[in-house]
C-alpha cells in the first residue's frame, strides 16, 4: 500500500527544507537525513522525489557538488507552473490579502515546500515570507504588489 498524496508531499517538503538547510550530496546522505526526520524511504523513493523535484547537483562554496532546489522562473502559464511543480497545484487552498500581507492557506504540511519555492522566484514587491503548518504570510512593499501577487497566484494555483 502506497502512502498517499499528503505523506508524498510531507516527505518532498522535508527533502526541500533539508538540502536548504544542510549540504546533501549524495543519494544515501539524503535518505539517511529524512530517516532522522521520521521518513522511512527506500534509495528509489530518494531517486524518484529528487526527480519529481527537479533538484540538480551545484558546487557549494567548498567546491562539494551539492543538491539544490532549482532556481525558479515564473511561467507564462499556470499549465507550465503545474507541469513543472505538481505538488505545488494541489497544495495551495487559497490566496488573499488584507493590506499590503497576502495570505497563502495550503493543505497541512505543504506552506514551507511552496514557500520556498516562492522565496526562490522573482515576485516584484514581496520583501519576504514566512510559513507555518499550513500558512504562509508574504510582506509586500505596497497594497498594489499584494494584489498583484494575490493575482499571480490565483493564476497559478487555481
Amino acid at each position: 500500500m502506497g502512502e498517499g498524496r499528503q505523506g508524498i508531499n510531507e516527505r518532498r517538503e522535508g527533502i526541500l527544507r533539508i538540502i536548504a538547510e544542510e549540504p546533501v550530496s549524495t543519494q544515501t546522505e539524503l535518505m539517511l537525513l529524512l530517516k532522522k526526520k521520521g521518513f522511512h524511504v527506500t534509495q528509489a523513493t530518494v531517486s524518484r522525489d529528487i526527480r519529481e523535484l527537479k533538484l540538480v547537483k551545484t558546487p557549494d562554496a567548498d567546491g562539494r557538488s551539492v543538491y539544490t532546489a532549482p532556481e525558479l522562473q515564473i511561467p507564462e502559464t499556470a499549465r507550465d507552473y503545474h507541469s513543472a511543480y505538481p505538488t505545488f497545484g494541489e497544495a495551495v487552498i487559497s490566496v488573499s490579502s488584507a493590506g499590503n500581507i497576502v495570505v497563502i492557506k495550503t493543505s497541512g504540511g505543504m506552506a514551507q515546500a511552496v514557500c520556498a519555492a516562492m522565496d526562490r522566484t522573482k515576485w516584484d514587491g514581496i520583501l519576504g515570507t514566512i510559513a507555518g503548518e499550513d500558512t504562509i504570510f508574504a510582506v509586500a512593499a505596497t497594497e498594489k504588489h499584494a494584489a498583484a501577487a494575490v493575482d499571480k497566484l490565483k493564476d497559478f494555483w487555481k
